[in-house]
């Protein structure tokens, strides 16, 4: 970069002459244009006539989905704004899990519909300004909008996962997903200490009543093979272990379970450990004392009469004869996290040392204990557990790929439940939500003056995006589809104000059916999605425009390291 030095003088060089520089109105539109390509990828891949990527890792590997996350998660770009925009679609998959291809497109349209105001010289903290009001006042229309709902009417919460999955690559098996994503999240949501019960606490948004911890709980066996109508949830959990004596019992009703972290072997030298031996006698006075430790820690289990024991170390051959002895059925390293899942599921306590075993420790909430094989591999079953707060989610498919794609699925709908469960408000989906906005912001803009009632309708255009894409997928003719669809907000608007006078806001669920193409109402037509993830979705693309509009300087060319 060179900059002009005092009269009479040359240029001054400042930057590095390999320094890439674009700024001002240049760097403005390039970054407007790298979030139209980010859009366009994925815009096909919105509502339920939504098509399939193919994408090849280095590796050679392959990866089919229509998840937008994922998508974007594979592709290799360099545009430094493309990336941003890439992050928004993770930012929201892990706030709220769904809404990752609506997010994205409507950042994308944000943007474009703000490229008038940059090339016509409007200053980018104006167009920022009114969309900000804008993203304000879509909000209040979203509260105006939201219906509350019980997460335990079973009707609406389905209807409600259907929209959510209507959209992916598993609809054809739509009952079993929807019935297998609500029985796992109810099952692993439990009550949390309200904060008034904890000392100094403080009420606020991140204190939950109900903790649904899916990642850590709801563990998802992906084995392939079978069909995918075998899939099912456990009312318990499962996992890839057999048995460690083949003489040990392999099903056991009402099991007595004890679950350990310690190692049931001789205890080994932290680092090499030399021993020197003067006297014969020694030596099997060593194995001696190895022996009794070992027969002492399986003793002290033993007194406890467990049908199970579990441990996340090893199990010598010693403590395995006697427990085979003692009827014990016995599980060696088995992870961490599962063995969490087991105390959940159980009402077990993990106990780090044997001599500290007492009678509340044994877990008694399981039904049945049972080994299955499948396929190659033996699986342990700890089912028909009684209020369990972990479970498994079995999926069997024909392929990798299709079992990767179905858990994607599955993820989305269980953090669509568990929204939900936190949340209890609903919005209408099928764009009728993203339409009433564009009206409401329609009309709250013509009271607005001077440079932001532009942008201000900009966030307005911007949000029928969405429909407008939804009509687009189906094939049915965009135009006509989404002019009747505002034709009909606009009416509600018009009827409302005739009743109940000026300033007053209609409840339209008009959206477009995304099969079809056809114009319903999303109240009889049951598709609502959660208010969280709809407003996450709003926030993120008008924060995230906002933040890339006032990007006016793009430097590219790093530091040499060690200077």
């Amino acid at each position: 970069m060179a900059s002009q030095g005092p009269p009479g003088m040359g240029q001054v060089m400042v930057l590095n002459s390999k320094t890439q520089r674009t700024h001002g109105r240049q760097a403005q539109i390039g970054n407007i244009s790298a979030a139209r390509a980010v859009a366009d990828i994925i815009r096909s891949t919105l509502g339920p006539r939504s098509m399939l990527k193919m994408l090849l890792d280095p590796m050679g590997g392959i990866v089919i989905t229509n998840d937008g996350n994922c998508i974007l998660r594979e592709v290799d770009v360099s545009h430094p704004t493309a990336k941003s925009m890439i992050e928004l679609s993770r930012a929201q998959d892990e706030e709220v899990g769904d809404g990752t291809t609506s997010v994205i497109i409507l950042a994308g349209e944000m943007l474009i519909n703000a490229e008038p105001f940059v090339r016509t010289n409007v200053h980018p903290t104006i167009i920022v300004r009114g969309y900000n009001y804008a993203l304000q006042e879509a909000l209040s229309i979203c509260e105006k909008l939201a219906l509350t709902v019980d997460i335990h009417d079973t009707d609406r919460m389905k209807a409600l996962v259907q929209s959510c999955i209507g959209t992916k690559f598993s609809s054809r098996w739509n009952d079993i997903m929807i019935d297998m994503a609500l029985k796992a999240v109810l099952t692993v949501a439990r009550d949390t200490p309200t904060p008034s019960a904890l000392p100094g606490g403080s009420e606020d948004m991140y204190s939950q009543k109900v903790e649904v911890d899916i990642k850590r709980y709801a563990k998802v066996e992906k084995i392939p093979g079978g069909e995918i109508s075998d899939c099912a949830v456990l009312s318990g959990v499962m996992f890839n272990k057999d048995v460690t004596h083949s003489k040990m019992r392999r099903r056991i009703e009402n099991p007595r379970i004890l679950l350990l972290d310690t190692p049931l072997e001789y205890k080994k030298g932290e680092s090499q450990t030399n021993v020197e031996i003067t006297d014969e006698e020694d030596w099997n006075t060593l194995l001696k004392m190895e022996e009794d430790y070992v027969e002492n820690m399986c003793m002290e289990i033993i007194a406890f009469k467990p049908d199970i024991v579990i441990t996340e170390k090893g199990v010598s051959d010693l403590a395995q004869h006697y427990f085979a002895k003692a009827n014990i059925t016995a599980f060696r390293r088995l992870r961490k996290t599962d063995n969490n899942r087991v105390a959940r599921a159980t009402g077990a306590t993990i106990v780090s040392r044997t001599d500290e075993i007492r009678e509340s420790d044994i877990g008694t909430g399981c039904g049945l204990f049972e080994m299955r094989k499948i396929g190659e591999e033996y699986f342990a079953f700890f089912d028909e557990c009684k209020d369990p707060k972990a479970c498994t989610i079995i999926l069997r498919g024909g392929s990798k790929d299709v079992l990767n794609e179905i858990e994607r699925n599955l993820s989305d709908a269980m953090q669509v439940v568990r929204n939900v469960v936190f949340d209890t408000r609903l919005l209408p989906g099928g764009g009728a939500t993203e339409m009433a906005v564009s009206m409401g912001l329609r009309k709250a803009g013509l009271k607005l003056e001077g440079v932001q009632q532009g942008p201000f309708l900009a966030v307005g255009e911007a949000m029928e995006v969405i429909p407008r894409t939804l009509a687009q997928n189906c094939g049915v003719s965009v135009i006509r589809t989404v002019t009747q669809l505002r034709a009909k907000h606009g009416a509600a608007y018009e009827e409302a104000e005739k009743l109940h006078g000026e300033g007053a806001f209609p409840k339209c669920n008009w959206g477009i059916d995304g099969t079809t193409g056809k114009l319903v109402d999303m109240e009889e037509f049951g598709i609502w999605e959660p208010f969280s993830v709809k407003i996450q979705t709003i926030k993120t693309a008008v924060e995230s425009a906002c933040m890339i509009l006032r990007i006016d300087d793009i430097v590219s060319g790093s530091k040499k390291r060690g200077y």
